[in-house]
Formats: C-alpha cells, sequence, structure tokens
C-alpha cells in the first residue's frame, strides 16, 4: 500500500471513531438508562463491532454457536454499526415468529440485496410492504399452489425419469461396471432443469455424462457466483453509508459483474417469451411461470413502483436461485449420510420394496406409505439445514423478546443450526437417527409450526415453495435408492466438511459408484 492509502486509511478511522463516539456512545447512553437491552457479547471493537472476533475459519453459524454457550441463548453482537440480535432456542423462535413476527418482518439492505437481487426485486431480499407482498401471492398462486403444482407434475415426473435413464445408460456404456458419477453435480443439473423448466420453459443440462455447453456454463457460473457473493459480507454492509465507495477487496465489483450478467440472461428469456406472445403461442395450456407474469402485468409499466420488466426479471431469477441450491444441496446431504450409515440405506430399500416391489417404478402416490424414507429427509434438514442461519430479518418498529427491548432497526439472525442440534430438545443431537421422527418426534413438520425444527423458516418471511421442495427431494430420492446400489469409491466415508457460504453445502464433491439393483430391466429402458 503507498503513502496516500496509508493516508486515506488513517483519515477514514479516525472518522469512523468520532462516528461510532457521536452515534452509539452519546446516542444510546440515556436509551440504555430507560429499557433492558439484550446482553451484548463482549469483545466489540469501535466502529467495527464484532467483525475481527467472528472473522475465523469456521462458518459463523457454528462461531455463533460457541458464543451461546458463554452467553446463552439470546445476545446482541455488531456487525459494524449494525446491533444484530442472535437468538438459538425454539422458545425465542417462537415468539419471534409470532408474538414479533410483523415486527421482525423485512429484511436488512445490503450490497448483495442492492446488486445481487437487483435492487431488493427478488422476493427473497425485499423489504416488506406491498411489493413483497403482491409478488409473493403472485409466486405463491401461480407456480407454488397445490393446484399449480399439481399440473406441473409432468414436469417433474419427465425429469426424474430422464436423470434415471441417464444413469442406466451409462452404466451399460461401462459394459456393465460400476459408474462412478459425481452426485452433487448431477443434483443440481436435475433440479436446474426441473425449475428452468417450470419457469422459463427450457432446458439446458444434460444430467450425467455430458459436458456443459456455453449457454449452460453461462447460468451455472451465474448460480454459483451468486451463492459465493450472497454470503459475503462488504465494508457498506458494516459501515455508515456514505462510506459504501470502499471496496479494498473487489467484492461490491464482483456482486456488480454477477448482477449484469444475471440481467443479460433473464433479458434474452424476457425477448424470447414477448416475441413467443407476439406470435401467438404464448397462451394456453404450456404456459410458464415468466408467461403467466407476463400476462398478469401486460397492462402495467409499474408494478407497485418498480419497472414491470425488472420485476419479471427479478423474479424469475429468484425462483430459480431459491429452488436449485436448496434440493440439490438437501439431496447431496442425504445421499452422504446415507453412505455413511449403511444400516439405514438398506431400511430405506427394504420400505421401497415392500411397498413398492421390484416390478415396478416409484410413482408419487407411493410416498405417503414410504414415511422412513420421509424421516430420513426431515432428519438431514434437521442436522444439515440448506440455511443454518435463516436469512436476516430487520425490526421495522420497536418489539420486546424475552424481556428485553429490541429497538427498531435491530437485526435479527436465528441460528437454525444451534437449534436443531439442542440436547435439550434431541438425544444424541450429533447422530443421525432417522428413527427419532418415527418414535420420539413422530408429529414434528416442516411447516414451521414447531419451533424446534423449521428448516425451511417460519412466519410471514418463510419459504412459499415448501411443497415443492419435498415433491422432489422424496421422489428423486426414492427413485434413485430404488433402482441403484450405491456406495463411495473403496468404499471410504464421506467428508461431511461444509463449505461457507450463503448455503450450507459440501465441500469436497460427492463421488458415488453406481450399479442397478436387480430389477426388471425394462424399468430401465
Amino acid at each position: 500500500m503507498d503513502l496516500l492509502l496509508q493516508l486515506q486509511a488513517i483519515v477514514v478511522l479516525i472518522a469512523l471513531i468520532l462516528i461510532y463516539h457521536r452515534w452509539f456512545v452519546k446516542g444510546n447512553h440515556l436509551n440504555k438508562s430507560k429499557a433492558i437491552e439484550a446482553p451484548e457479547a463482549p469483545g466489540a471493537w469501535p466502529v467495527i463491532g464484532h467483525l475481527f472476533k467472528l472473522a475465523n475459519p469456521q462458518p459463523l453459524f457454528r462461531s455463533l454457536a460457541d458464543m451461546v454457550d458463554k452467553h446463552g441463548p439470546i445476545f446482541t453482537v455488531r456487525f459494524g454499526i449494525h446491533p444484530t440480535l442472535v437468538i438459538s432456542s425454539r422458545e425465542l423462535a417462537k415468539e419471534c415468529f409470532t408474538t414479533n413476527d410483523k415486527a421482525f418482518a423485512s429484511r436488512p439492505r445490503t450490497a448483495a440485496g442492492k446488486y445481487l437481487a437487483f435492487d431488493y426485486q427478488m422476493i427473497g431480499f425485499a423489504p416488506y410492504g406491498a411489493y413483497w407482498r403482491e409478488t409473493r401471492k403472485c409466486v405463491v398462486l401461480e407456480l407454488l399452489s397445490n393446484r399449480r403444482l399439481e399440473s406441473l407434475k409432468r414436469i417433474r415426473y419427465a425429469e426424474v425419469e430422464t436423470c434415471m435413464k441417464d444413469l442406466h445408460g451409462l452404466w451399460a456404456k461401462n459394459n456393465g461396471n460400476q459408474v462412478k458419477v459425481e452426485m452433487s453435480r448431477l443434483f443440481r443439473d436435475l433440479t436446474m432443469n426441473l425449475v428452468l423448466k417450470m419457469v422459463v420453459g427450457k432446458r439446458y443440462f444434460s444430467v450425467v455424462g455430458v459436458e456443459y455447453d456455453e449457454e449452460a456454463k453461462r447460468i451455472q457460473k451465474s448460480i454459483d457466483d451468486f451463492f459465493r457473493l450472497a454470503g459475503v459480507s462488504v465494508a457498506s454492509d458494516a459501515l455508515p453509508s456514505f462510506l459504501s465507495w470502499m471496496d479494498l477487496d473487489g467484492e461490491q465489483r464482483a456482486m456488480k459483474k454477477a448482477a449484469k450478467e444475471m440481467d443479460v440472461i433473464t433479458e434474452r428469456w424476457l425477448k424470447e417469451h414477448r416475441q413467443k406472445r407476439l406470435s401467438g403461442k404464448g397462451d394456453g395450456d404450456e404456459q410458464d411461470f415468466m408467461d403467466v407474469m407476463l400476462s398478469i402485468l401486460e397492462e402495467d409499466a409499474q408494478f407497485h413502483g418498480h419497472d414491470r420488466d425488472a420485476v419479471v426479471k427479478a423474479t424469475v431469477m429468484a425462483l430459480m436461485l431459491a429452488a436449485t441450491d436448496p434440493i440439490a444441496v438437501t439431496l447431496s446431504w442425504t445421499l452422504s449420510l446415507l453412505l455413511n450409515n449403511k444400516q439405514v440405506l438398506r431400511k430405506a430399500q427394504d420400505e421401497l420394496d415392500f411397498h413398492v416391489g421390484k416390478d415396478r417404478k416409484v410413482e408419487e402416490k407411493d410416498i405417503g406409505n414410504l414415511t422412513y424414507l420421509q424421516a430420513i429427509i426431515k432428519e438431514t434438514l434437521r442436522l444439515f439445514p440448506d440455511t443454518p442461519l435463516l436469512i436476516p430479518h430487520e425490526a421495522i418498529e420497536d418489539c420486546t423478546v424475552s424481556e428485553f427491548r429490541i429497538p427498531k432497526g435491530t437485526r435479527l439472525i436465528v441460528n437454525l443450526w444451534k437449534i436443531h442440534r439442542d440436547p435439550s430438545i434431541w438425544s444424541n443431537p450429533l447422530e443421525f437417527q432417522p428413527e427419532r421422527f418415527l418414535t420420539s418426534h413422530p408429529n414434528l413438520d416442516v411447516w414451521g409450526k414447531n419451533f424446534e425444527f423449521i428448516p425451511f423458516g417460519s412466519g410471514r418471511r418463510s419459504c412459499p415453495g415448501i411443497s415443492f421442495s419435498l415433491l422432489t427431494l422424496q421422489m428423486m430420492l426414492a427413485r434413485l435408492v430404488h433402482e441403484f446400489e450405491l456406495q463411495t469409491p473403496s468404499n471410504e466415508p464421506v467428508d461431511m466438511t461444509e463449505r461457507m457460504g450463503l448455503s450450507m453445502s459440501k465441500k469436497t464433491p460427492l463421488d458415488v459408484l453406481l450399479s442397478p439393483r436387480v430389477l426388471p430391466s425394462q424399468l430401465y429402458g
């Protein structure tokens, strides 16, 4: 760093210390004397708060979980100038998502929301208000309702069927020997095809055995960039807004570049759909979600103060991102757990053989009978929730959590990973035991009403795609386990290390050896 940059850094640091003194020492002194504040974790620095304390090689959810043992299930940390409430118990989660659900219904303003989320127009990043409510309503009614999911069942079935045939074909080309497949990529490509077909009517990925073409590579890179960058905190997220120009590590530039690429992709889809509508082919039963949105918004240049085309592009991209990663990541963790617990895998196959038999394929009507397979998925979601720290909330009004006053503007982090491993709720909480959802916790579901188990969140901002996610997870896992024998190369245990980022994906590839089970050959034809 040259002398000029050093001087600039010194000036900025002095300015920040003065701002901190004015805003947080003088400004909050009187307030603290009038109300019970949530305890703040020690070790905060002026201006930057706990950033140094939390900046370590392990994922943030683990660092915050370690702090629970010292400070209890409710405390605050400061990410720069932003006070953030961290909760790690089911009782506190229930209070936040029932009594205080509306108070915590908004999202913080971050660089990721501004640049990656089309200036907060993606529903997952949008602040609470009319725009968010109406966009979510459109998504739920026109894509994720039970009626719509039933009408799109053929797409789900076709994509899973193609995947099974491709796997069998790959084995056949290998002269009937076990074939090695990188399953994390397979799950990602399968889910991507499924979601893209529903949302924009396209299919880009050949699930196994074929290299990506240029367009597929471009889309996949955009998704990878989004999830890497969405989990990054940049200087402007922690410091006062007038210092947002600081981008010493170049991450803001990377966000802008990724956002531009996403806009190029969605703009091309939008133009194709407009041309299809002009030709009269954008109506009827074959409408995808982008067609439906264009029909709904055709007459209005604005949608709750947002440009119509920007809303369509942001919503389509949000659905693609929100659906693909959680399903693919959960399938990867599920298979990893099964490969490391072969007795559970065998029991799942026995259940499938009993209820489905060996002379036909699994159908959606069978899923209700596969209670052990459902328990396997629940146990995976308990141990490895896709978003171990639920996407942060922000208080839009003063409220009270436990006996503590929480001022408007306070951010909220729910450490789902810690709640799901609470030994006061779960016996042997670190062990993979699907049976617990059939014995000690038989009535727990994933719909956000049982606060010891909320893998999809709870309250107003919970995931609207729970039904779609479950249908896809259950069918893909059932077909794979029913039709193939699975093992790791050299029978080595699967590495269960997490990769840091917005979602909790596996750090290492999931290589699996596959061969068909002893089922009639026509099932693979």
